[in-house]
């Protein structure tokens, strides 16, 4: 059979054959998974993923400085320290869907000093740090263009995980000095071995886990990639607000009060079920307290140079991956809210449709691509 063959009615049952084959390597997790490798910050390597199979070797570097900082770094090493002081994973070139870049992303910082990327002026619209006693969380609204993700998408989650446990960005490694357990010493840095980073649609919510806490993996579990912002970081980000807040750990996502009062569990779906149309709770942002605000030009006088034009921010060169069908966020005024119909859509179907035509795939002119991105998401 060849691809001028194939019919409309054949191509659902083909793809989904071919999908299950074809990403069955990609999907295969590693027996040294990125959540279980303790780097001290004393000893990054300058790559912390040695896999060159199924997804490739890691793009980028994570030994930074001096030498690898600007507009054009590859550097996977970020830090979620201060209102002042975090980074975000976004793709290395401009224009671009978040679901195709999730293996690549490299890291946007507001300071320099960190050998990354730096955040282009006008980006940040309105920030609100948490300091709670299991995490470091930082959520806000952006001009996601300005950190090279196309404009309307709906974006996706970047963790520690990933789909075969090498992380996304794959070897991507994260830093605080803000966690309670290091006694407020500023110059000491701890890994942060479990985190999660949701970014799109104009908006993000990062959590950065503290190790040495019990509840650690519950805070930043990453299976929820489809609810966005609302359900794994509740926040109150506004727009035009800069604050820091204290606050408590929220409550583990999927957990809530059932009838009884009892504790009740409820679990993603599997994307192959089609869109998430409702979940059984409701999320509230955790109590906080002692909010401060702050102007931005103070926190982030250092970026007003920084040029958000694709000729400077963009530049790098790397390799595309396929979407992993995360949702992306939407933080608004005093609320958030996320995308539960499965995912960045664009970069979904862009991604079904990429991988349909290196198998040989012909798509049949009035198939609808929401049956190929059903089929090709992990």
């Amino acid at each position: 059979m060849n691809a001028t063959s194939i019919t409309v009615a054949m191509l659902p049952s083909l793809l989904v054959a071919l999908a299950a084959s074809s990403y069955a390597a990609a999907q295969s997790f590693v027996s040294d998974p990125l959540v279980d490798k303790v780097v001290p910050y004393t000893a990054i390597p300058y790559q912390v993923d040695q896999h060159t199979a199924d997804r490739g070797p890691q793009s980028g570097y994570n030994i930074c400085n001096s030498t690898t900082e600007g507009q054009n770094s590859l550097c996977q090493t970020g830090y979620v320290n201060h209102l002042d002081d975090f980074c975000l994973f976004a793709p290395p070139e401009p224009n671009t869907v978040v679901g195709s870049a999730e293996g690549i992303a490299v890291a946007w910082c507001t300071k320099p000093g960190r050998g990354t990327r730096l955040i282009p002026e006008g980006t940040l619209k309105g920030i609100q740090l948490v300091q709670s006693p299991g995490y470091v969380q930082v959520a806000g609204l952006i001009d996601q263009t300005k950190i090279n993700i196309q404009a309307g998408d709906f974006g996706g989650e970047l963790d520690s995980g990933g789909q075969d446990g090498r992380g996304n960005p794959i070897g991507g490694l994260i830093y605080s000095n803000a966690f309670p357990s290091n006694g407020g010493n500023n110059d000491t840095f701890q890994q942060s071995r479990r985190w999660t980073l949701f970014v799109g649609n104009d908006a993000f919510c990062f959590k950065a886990c503290d190790d040495t806490q019990p509840n650690a993996k519950a805070l930043c579990e990453h299976i929820y990639d489809r609810i966005g912002c609302t359900y794994n970081a509740p926040n109150t980000a506004q727009e035009g607000v800069f604050e820091r807040c204290d606050g408590d750990d929220m409550r583990p996502v999927g957990q809530y009060d059932g009838p009884n009062n009892e504790t009740l569990t409820w679990t993603q779906p599997p994307e192959s079920l089609g869109p998430i149309t409702s979940v059984p709770y409701t999320p509230t942002p955790a109590p906080s307290s002692n909010c401060v605000r702050y102007a931005s030009e103070d926190l982030y006088s250092q970026l007003n140079s920084v040029s958000a034009d694709p000729a400077v921010t963009g530049g790098a060169t790397a390799s595309g991956t396929r979407s992993t069908g995360a949702s992306g966020s939407r933080t608004s005024t005093g609320s958030s809210a996320s995308n539960t119909s499965g995912g960045s859509g664009t970069g979904n179907e862009n991604g079904a449709a990429a991988a349909a035509s290196a198998m040989g795939i012909s798509v049949v002119a009035g198939v609808s691509s929401v049956i190929l991105s059903a089929l090709f998401l992990a």
